[in-house]
């Protein structure tokens, strides 16, 4: 069996476990890797990978690029010795490289009221902001919800086939409600998608990139702005009020709770800015 042949059926074969975006990031990682290493996938060595690694490195590429790469071939490779299309995991004694646990970026309160201040005059920014703001989806969540996922009576939305092709429902507000009826009065499409293009498709990620650029040059922000600004600071905001780990786990659709801990550091740091601004 050729390398090409391998990786189409590792990603056959978990297609219904892998969401677009993993197998946009394990593809990449793939391709990266055997473009580097120019071997079939059956004669690659550990030397190979650790080779890979140091060049990475010495590339300047971030530490969680690095393990999201390494994360991407040990899938692969798993999935070979699993299947008897090797008899060795090269990537078996290869230890991921260790993340410094930073607190995630995101918006204070008052960035988050400029920011709906200076979009109030654009109904779709404005919407766009306010739903990632309220429920915490993420970038590809957002841009699939249709009107018929909106349940309007229990004010939630239907997240079908999120991260890890789960379904899930997250709740928004009355004002956030508001701000969506507004929003479809006066839009002059048909489509049945929440936001849609002229031809009544989905919005595409590079939209939605553009327009979180074209924010953050009217916000003078010095961080990053981007939708996943928007799902770090609905977490933190929640975390500075105490909200449970297991409810904001809930709410944005982790797995595992590990991924949720990061944002719980945030209420000590409230608190010590809290006792900070008392002295």
């Amino acid at each position: 069996m050729r390398t090409h042949d391998a990786m189409e059926s590792f990603f056959k074969d978990n297609a219904a476990r892998f969401s677009n975006e993993t197998v946009l990031k394990y593809r990449q990682s793939l391709r990266q890797f055997f473009t580097f290493c120019p071997k079939e996938f059956d004669q690659v060595m550990s030397e190979d990978i650790r080779s890979w690694l140091s060049a990475l490195k010495e590339a300047k590429q971030k530490p969680r690029t690095i393990r999201t790469r390494l994360v991407s071939l040990r899938s692969f490779y798993q999935y070979c010795f699993e299947e008897k299309f090797i008899r060795k995991n090269p990537t078996l004694n290869i230890a991921l490289p260790q993340i410094d646990q930073s607190l995630p970026v995101y918006l204070e309160t008052n960035e988050i009221a400029q920011l709906m201040e200076v979009a109030k005059e654009y109904p779709r920014d404005r919407t766009v902001f306010e739903i990632l703001y309220d429920t915490g989806i993420r970038a590809n969540e957002l841009l699939n919800i249709k009107l018929s996922d909106i349940r309007w009576d229990t004010q939630q939305i239907w997240i079908r086939k999120g991260k890890g092709k789960k379904d899930r429902f997250v709740l928004f507000t009355a004002e956030c409600a508001e701000r969506i009826r507004n929003y479809l009065a006066n839009r002059n499409i048909e489509s049945p998608y929440l936001f849609a293009n002229r031809h009544g498709k989905a919005l595409s990620r590079a939209w939605l990139q553009k327009l979180f650029s074209c924010y953050h040059k009217k916000l003078y922000l010095e961080q990053r702005f981007t939708p996943h600004t928007m799902r770090h600071t609905f977490a933190a905001h929640l975390a500075e009020k105490d909200m449970p780990q297991s409810y904001i786990q809930e709410l944005l659709g982790h797995v595992n709770i590990n991924s949720t801990r990061i944002y719980t550091n945030l209420s000590a740091k409230t608190r010590k800015k809290q006792y900070d601004s008392f002295q």
